[in-house]
């Protein structure tokens, strides 16, 4: 498996290393031993102009995914690319009254399963269904 991570955002301090083992470690609970994963950790508005470029949205979001192309060998598994707003990830993380890392955390697996096909915004049952395997994922993650 292979997870490249691009830091973005430097003005925020994220343990690079222990973000990248996170993703592997998330991989492998989802059985995506040999996907390809992409992850950019960018500023407000950064995410701004991807949100408004491929959602029509105007405005900063949390993590947006992007599958790959579909024009790409069949060997390779590519699972895509997760961006992950930092700045939005620290308003939450206060909000919230959680540590950075773990509002980090969560967005990282929220964006993998949306690479996965996973879909809150499709329907309810959707979402109950993501939000577990969310937990899941979670979970397994603290025990470790």
């Amino acid at each position: 498996m292979v997870v490249e991570v691009l830091n973005n955002s430097p003005r925020h301090k994220i343990a690079l290393l222990k973000f990248k083992k996170k993703a592997e470690r998330i991989l492998e609970l989802l059985e995506q031993n040999r996907a390809e994963l992409s992850l950019a950790l960018v500023d407000n508005r950064e995410i701004q102009k991807l949100n408004a470029r491929y959602r029509n949205k105007n405005q900063p979001t949390d993590v947006l995914s992007f599958p790959p192309g579909k024009s790409l060998p069949t060997d390779v598994h590519l699972l895509g690319d997760v961006v992950i707003s930092v700045e939005q990830a620290e308003i939450h993380a206060k909000r919230t009254r959680r540590p950075l890392d773990e509002e980090m955390e969560s967005l990282l697996i929220h964006g993998i399963l949306h690479l996965l096909g996973y879909d809150h915004e499709r329907s309810t049952e959707d979402a109950r269904v993501m939000r577990r395997l969310e937990r899941k994922i979670h979970r397994a993650l603290c025990d470790k």
